[in-house]
């Protein structure tokens, strides 16, 4: 008995002896400071996510559910860059606009970059970036190809698909619309405040419209100019046809868009129960082997009708019945939030409402929606040493979460910033933020303190920087931010 006890003593000797020994590993030593930032809840708005304006800037609240713009009138943007609210909609870091080929080109090879240059400008002014599409053409008259290339091939607007008022096998169409999209990309490409290209090549407004129809040639010779002229402004393209996604997603990483989110049965009478939420979005993303594309390029959905055509439940005043009132025609909440629900599924960055008011009974949950559309990131913990030389090295440790559906697609810089009343400078690191998918990231660096630095105490401050201004541009999910967009994160002294 006297053996078996002594030996259950030693095995509780030891079992403790492990246990101590793991806690001291596990123990935060005493020269390191740690910090955990306390996370809010707030509605972000920040660079290349949310909710996007429409043929328009953010304070401009016009009434623009125009599908294509058939000219741009400059003087009804240039409001002052101090007013910036939306009466309508959220604050939005995106203005996107679709305008017809016809405004750019009204003559053969004469190019209206003016526009471009003022919307571009425009959009800095009014602290956002700039998404484009130029459409060929859209449905109505009024919006056809530019008149130089409709005297080219003649009058004639019957082809294979009821939406091309044009030929696109036509090797005219391709290499003129093709030299514009060129030209276009040689004098655009990368530029700062231009966020996507918008890729169109048929179908009214460019919404792919009988893509499917088109020869292996000539998608080659309408994605080409694209593929070959836009190498560092991202491409999005619509899932419009699986051949045209084929052949683009095997020469470049792309990101993709769809119209009408929310359409659960506008048309379902008249289509024997079609719907694009049940019966093309989930049915299209497998099919096209877009399951995955969000990882490396930007989701984006574009509301079907506008929000004031989810709460009548019909596309037009024409359609409403007398004898149902709108709330009961209307979508109800639950509606609404498996709409949301699904665009988050399906990893949404941005959406297009249209600029269309947001119903104030369905702000709480489009305020929750902006909370999770693409990135937010949540800084978890940060540690850095108490005592640093000058000329040595602060290590330090990062927890990240990406409480956002995707990752942020553009390289902002991660950088610290050392502090006091006399000193500061500013250090960056090699973070790639890009990879940073939802859920937890780490990230572990130092940064070395200049040979010059004069000695004392700092405060260490984080952030992330506009690679072109290094100026703070990413808005954190955290308390603690400054007036000049850094998060302070602690003291650290410096000696000699």
């Amino acid at each position: 008995m006297k053996k078996n006890g002594d030996r259950k003593v030693w095995i509780s000797t030891i079992v403790l002896y492990i246990i101590f020994s793991l806690n001291s590993v596990a123990q935060i030593p005493d020269n390191i400071n740690v910090v955990r930032p306390q996370e809010i809840d707030d509605v972000l708005i920040n660079p290349g996510i949310g909710f996007t304006t429409f043929q328009m800037f953010n304070g401009d609240n016009h009434r623009a559910n125009q599908d294509v713009l058939r000219a741009v009138d400059i003087e009804k943007f240039n409001k002052p860059p101090f007013v910036l609210e939306n009466k309508n909609q959220p604050g939005s870091s995106i203005a996107y606009f679709r305008i017809l080929w016809k405004v750019i080109e009204p003559e053969k090879e004469k190019y209206r970059w003016d526009y471009i240059d003022e919307l571009l400008k425009l959009a800095r002014e009014h602290g956002q970036t700039l998404a484009l599409r130029i459409s060929p053409y859209s449905r109505r008259p009024q919006d056809d190809v530019p008149g130089w290339y409709r005297e080219m091939v003649g009058p004639q607007r019957e082809f294979k698909h009821y939406k091309w008022p044009v030929d696109p096998e036509n090797q005219d169409y391709a290499y003129y619309f093709g030299n514009m999209i060129r030209a276009l990309g040689e004098r655009y490409d990368g530029h700062p405040d231009l966020k996507n290209i918008d890729v169109s090549i048929v179908g009214w407004a460019g919404e792919g419209g009988g893509s499917d129809l088109l020869s292996d040639k000539a998608i080659k010779a309408l994605l080409d100019p694209y593929i070959e002229s836009f190498t560092k402004t991202p491409l999005i393209v619509l899932l419009s046809g699986k051949r045209v996604n084929d052949y683009i997603t095997s020469r470049i990483n792309v990101g993709w868009r769809q119209d009408c989110l929310g359409d659960i049965g506008f048309w379902a009478d008249e289509q024997n129960g079609w719907t694009h939420m049940y019966d093309y979005y989930p049915q299209a993303i497998v099919g096209y082997n877009m399951q995955d594309a969000w990882k490396t390029g930007h989701v984006s959905f574009e509301i079907c009708g506008t929000f004031q055509t989810w709460v009548s439940g019909s596309l037009t005043s024409r359609e409403k019945s007398a004898t149902n009132s709108l709330e009961n025609k209307g979508f109800t909440k639950a509606n609404v939030k498996y709409i949301i629900d699904q665009s988050l599924k399906w990893h949404i960055s941005s959406f297009n409402g249209k600029s269309s008011e947001v119903p104030e009974k369905w702000e709480a949950l489009i305020d929750g929606w902006l909370k999770k559309m693409g990135y937010r990131f949540v800084l978890r913990r940060f540690t850095s040493p108490k005592t640093v030389q000058v000329n040595g090295k602060l290590d330090f440790t990062t927890w990240w979460e990406n409480k956002g559906v995707a990752p942020c697609y553009k390289k902002y810089v991660l950088a610290l910033k050392l502090k006091n009343k006399q000193t500061e400078v500013v250090l960056t690191t090699n973070a790639d933020i890009t990879n940073w998918l939802p859920g937890d990231n780490i990230y572990n660096d130092g940064v070395f303190i200049p040979v010059d630095f004069a000695p004392g105490s700092y405060n260490i401050q984080i952030a992330l920087l506009d690679p072109l201004t290094f100026q703070p541009k990413i808005k954190l999910a955290i308390e603690g931010r400054n007036d000049n967009g850094w998060y302070s994160l602690g003291d650290v002294q410096i000696v000699p």
